[in-house]
């Protein structure tokens, strides 16, 4: 894309951004009254800094970042990380059967035939690294419903957590005691296609220096498709400590049990035949294939308030996976079963300190992460003959140094800088030969940053930045079975602009809102198909030059429909156009880059009553994509709409959803090809009506 190609978009955001500027003006010219408000507040755990903290961190990023208000999440569905990305901007997250397993993308990252790699997203909990050392998510993602809200920082804004990733980074806050006074919570959800969730929290405060919480849940679903059965049994447990008045320490538990069966991809022939069939012309029921995952982590983090302009974070996680995973069964030709143990463990460090107009934060990342096992032939998912032994160790080191200078009273100046030095070695021997391939790389880079933040009055600012990107290859992009050469690493240049605020109305009404722009350069992004020749294996390879451009809008309003504001609507939309395509490339010239929709949007109306009440509609529209390179192959565009209810007090919380009501048939996601035909079974449709109800008690 050219820089003329994106002035249309960049003039309209310039313009809604002039608009917003001259309306707030207006506002504060005219008469001013005040209301009288009603202040509350809750107690808040030692060591967090609750979500005004971290709204407060989102003004002072000059870029796109969202929050993700968990409570608002359940008042719907949530039953995996796709529904509680549904309203960030410039993400796009979809599971291709409704499981666990999703495809996620975040400003055009994995963008490949890989996406049970699902890298260049960086996962955290309570600013702990979940996401493995080489970048990888293969096995699991973090339980939303654990947490009580998220910072999702969208591509470059992510420096602040040291990410070195293209998409970004999501930190979720775990829920603790100190959120709910009260000392049990019991849940039941369910509904369509087999859906059942059990959830069970104790959480108390002992004294003013100890709390403790644990959850116990059940999760099973039966599937839309066929051969797509997946069973989740989790514990998450967190218990806090006051060393002192001003150190506070925190310990994490998690234990996972995930068994999951995996439908595959269809044609379009077999969709117009039977949309919920396994697809057993690419083995997959034949194969019995599986994604089974015991999972285990322990972790800590420590708080230490020096003083009022001084804090000390640190902490420490370990982590162990291991996978079962049926997943090629192509007798007599190739048949793949992994049955691999994958240990992660992470550090970090932040040091925040404020001195006169300057506030810094120094840290860093640490993490490593081996990989040991093997690779099998299998009989409809029983493991026989081991055919190859693995052996891959990845570690990263990001450090980052960030200032925010208040130069002036209405300008804030954000520089930094991020260090990465990281390390990937992929080892695998031939049991039958003792043959050893061996791939390995060291990647380093100091990535700068600066951003400039104008705070046109109290509630609206603009702001704009130009940073580095880079991410180094993880071991699975690595171990694509077919070179000896390591890939190069990711990296590239992005400028943004946009504007986040809010405006009041007349009659105790508002409007939010947070729009960004963006325009990327990237050298070496890492691309994958899978070989038509053997399926399961992938050619994976570094893009010379590839262009990442979008414009993300999230716009929410409250309107009072009485003078007392008894009966109010509540719209929402998220917004996110998008170019990913290739600069001149040789023998792909300008092509679209696949997987990715170029525009989306989510919205939901709802009428609210003052009792707790609420219901309205909601909508998705999805826009056409391509499934190959060659752009050949498009997905077409799809639009669905569903209806949500629930009502909520102090003790209780009850919700109805109805998904796709008109029985839309679409494609929810699909894999990627170097130049895809009618033939190639890549499909995987989507939901069609379902419904789901919910019940929460706090006693």
């Amino acid at each position: 894309m050219s820089l003329h190609s994106l002035k249309r978009p960049l003039t309209k955001l310039a313009a809604v951004c002039l608009l917003v500027i001259s309306a707030q003006s207006e506002a504060e010219h005219g008469n001013l009254s005040l209301e009288q408000i009603e202040v509350t507040a809750q107690a808040i755990a030692p060591g967090d800094f609750g979500i005004e903290s971290d709204k407060q961190e989102i003004r002072q990023t000059p870029g796109g970042v969202s929050l993700i208000d968990i409570e608002q999440v359940t008042e719907g569905r949530v039953s995996s990380f796709e529904d509680a990305l549904r309203y960030v901007p410039g993400v796009w997250a979809v599971s291709p059967t409704g499981t666990d397993s999703i495809f996620l993308s975040s400003r055009g990252s994995n963008l490949d035939a890989t996406d049970y790699d699902t890298n260049g997203v960086k996962l955290l909990q309570d600013g702990l690294p979940v996401t493995a050392a080489d970048g990888n998510n293969h096995n699991r993602f973090i339980d939303p419903l654990s947490a009580k809200y998220a910072v999702f920082a969208r591509g470059a804004n992510a420096m602040k957590y040291g990410a070195s990733t293209l998409g970004g980074a999501v930190n979720f806050i775990s829920q603790t005691a100190y959120d709910d006074l009260l000392p049990l919570t019991l849940s039941v959800s369910g509904g369509s296609h087999g859906e059942r969730l059990t959830r069970m929290t104790a959480a108390r405060v002992f004294n003013d220096s100890v709390d403790g919480l644990v959850t116990i849940e059940n999760r099973e679903w039966d599937g839309f498709r066929d051969h797509s059965r997946h069973t989740r049994t989790g514990i998450y447990a967190n218990g806090g400590l006051r060393l002192s008045d001003n150190v506070s320490t925190r310990f994490y538990v998690t234990r996972l049990d995930s068994d999951e069966e995996l439908a595959g991809g269809l044609t379009r022939a077999q969709v117009g035949e039977d949309r919920d069939q396994a697809g057993m012309n690419n083995g997959r029921e034949a194969g019995h294939f599986q994604l089974d995952v015991d999972t285990w982590r322990i972790a800590n983090k420590t708080t230490w308030d020096i003083d009022n302009n001084r804090r000390l974070e640190f902490g420490l996680s370990y982590e162990e996976q291991e996978l079962f995973h049926p997943i090629v069964y192509s007798p007599p030709f190739f048949t793949l079963l992994i049955d691999n143990r994958q240990r992660n463990l992470g550090t970090m460090a932040r040091y925040h300190h404020k001195v006169g107009a300057h506030d810094w934060l120094i840290g860093f990342n640490y993490g490593v992460t081996w990989v040991d096992g093997g690779n099998y032939n299998h009989i409809s998912g029983d493991k026989t003959n081991k055919w190859q032994i693995n052996d891959n160790d990845a570690d990263t080191l990001e450090l980052v140094v960030l200032d925010r200078w208040q130069f002036a009273d209405d300008w804030t100046l954000v520089a930094g800088a991020q260090a990465v030095r990281a390390s990937r070695e992929v080892r695998s021997t031939t049991v039958s030969s003792s043959a050893v391939r061996q791939v390995e790389d060291d990647y380093n880079r100091i990535s700068p940053r600066v951003g400039l933040i104008y705070q046109v009055n109290q509630a609206t600012s603009l702001y704009t930045n130009l940073s580095s990107l880079y991410e180094p290859p993880t071991t699975y992009q690595l171990d694509d079975g077919n070179s000896t050469e390591a890939l190069g690493a990711m990296k590239g240049e992005v400028f943004e602009i946009g504007s986040r605020g809010h405006h009041d109305l007349s009659g105790n009404n508002q409007w939010d809102w947070d729009i960004s722009a963006y325009y990327a350069q990237l050298k070496d992004e890492i691309l994958s198909v899978e070989n038509p020749e053997q399926p399961g294996r992938f050619i994976t390879s570094n893009a010379d030059d590839t262009i990442h451009a979008g414009i993300e809008t999230l716009l929410r309003a409250d309107i009072a429909l009485t003078e007392n504001r008894h009966h109010r609507l509540t719209p929402l939309v998220s917004m996110s156009w998008s170019r990913f395509r290739f600069d001149g490339d040789d023998s792909l010239g300008d092509n679209t880059l696949p997987a990715a929709p170029e525009f989306s949007m989510k919205g939901e109306l709802l009428y609210r009553y003052m009792n707790g009440f609420y219901i309205g509609p909601t909508m998705d529209f999805v826009g056409a994509r391509y499934a190959d390179f060659a752009n050949s192959y498009k997905i077409d565009d799809y639009t669905l709409f569903g209806l949500k209810s629930g009502w909520s007090n102090q003790n209780f919380k009850v919700f109805a959803e109805v998904r796709n009501l008109f029985e839309r048939d679409y494609i929810a996601s699909h894999s990627v090809r170097a130049a895809a035909s009618q033939a190639d079974a890549i499909l995987n449709p989507g939901a069609p009506l379902s419904a789901y109800v919910g019940i929460e008690y706090r006693m």
